[in-house]
């Protein structure tokens, strides 16, 4: 099974009602957990901090970071009525945590797992927090080498998370991402490298890579969701429009299905196909009994119900016990 994250993150705008009807279009589409942040602006950024290209591109370039980030906070009776909602729609609730007062409150809602996103992986207080919960962890790796990877899985562990609690994201934090550096392949290479389950959070454009990665391994997918992409704001401009989603979402399973167990075998739905499809050895012109069996009056044509022409040159040279006219199968005896 692949865990399917609808990211609404911040694509609410600070309204409730549009973060309700975030959650009903991700449990419409089919995902399994529908995901916001959750952050105090004044803990998140201090009020120098420039805005990312993407942002400046999108909302109010004189606009500074923390006041485009106030506009966007989520106060703690607004999460509890998600919480609420998400229960009423059958879908998962989760919030990413953006400082430490976050994660305190967060934690007294309790959440089945954790998300850390990729500007944190370097946030030693942060990572401890989390960790000391032991608890399942999605660990986004953004801008990371794997010396990265490797020092915020270790203080994690010191913390207490067991490694089999985490589970790594492949990311690439650019809104959108540029089809050239994903680097899809980094998602074996990371399982390989730690021992971890590996996922992947998208900020490509269309469906395409998210489907690819699960055919990669990845075990999570993580995709923004928006209501309408022409709508204001950071992070809707890089988003999946709800049909878009699902879409996405059937690709998933889809090729989750189609993954099967890597044995190679006959399938049950084909097996019914290999008499009509396969050939057997049969008589190219007329046979008669005494003679031998030669490339000159033997072919091969369908059906597969007689002898295999696997084994062509074991019968070749053996001498006929029957007659045989043109077509006919060829028996052993």
């Amino acid at each position: 099974m692949v865990l399917i994250i609808a990211e609404a993150g911040v694509n609410h705008n600070g309204s409730v009602k549009m973060a309700k009807e975030l959650i009903d279009a991700a449990s419409s589409a089919g995902a399994d957990v529908v995901k916001f942040q959750t952050f105090k602006a004044s803990s998140l950024v201090t009020n120098y901090a420039s805005k990312a290209t993407y942002q400046q591109t999108n909302t109010d370039p004189l606009e500074s970071q923390l006041n485009m980030l106030k506009s966007l906070e989520l106060s703690e009776d607004d999460h509890y009525s998600l919480i609420d909602y998400c229960q009423s729609k059958g879908i998962v609730f989760l919030s990413t945590a953006f400082d430490l007062l976050s994660i305190d409150f967060l934690r007294k809602t309790h959440p089945v797992f954790w998300k850390i996103p990729s500007g944190e992986i370097t946030n030693l207080p942060y990572l401890r927090s989390i960790g000391s919960f032991n608890m399942p962890v999605l660990l986004s790796t953004g801008m990371c080498t794997l010396g990265d990877i490797e020092t915020a899985i270790n203080i994690l562990e010191n913390a207490g998370t067991s490694r089999s609690n985490i589970t790594v994201l492949h990311c690439t934090t650019e809104y959108p991402a540029p089809f050239d550096e994903v680097n899809l392949n980094s998602i074996p290479a990371i399982a390989k490298a730690f021992g971890t389950s590996v996922g992947y959070s998208d900020h490509t454009t269309g469906i395409s890579v998210p489907i690819a990665a699960v055919a990669l391994g990845a075990t999570v997918i993580e995709k923004h969701l928006t209501l309408n992409r022409s709508l204001p704001g950071p992070d809707h401009k890089a988003s999946l429009e709800p049909s878009e989603f699902a879409a996405m979402v059937d690709g998933i399973r889809s090729v989750v299905s189609s993954l099967g167990d890597g044995i190679k075998r006959p399938t049950s739905s084909e097996t019914k196909n290999l008499i009509i499809a396969r050939k057997s050895i049969v008589a190219a012109t007329p046979i008669k009994v005494g003679d031998r069996f030669t490339s000159s009056n033997l072919t091969t044509k369908r059906p597969g119900s007689g002898i295999s022409p696997i084994y062509w040159d074991s019968l070749l040279g053996k001498s006929s016990t029957r007659d045989y006219m043109p077509d006919d199968l060829i028996y052993w005896l």
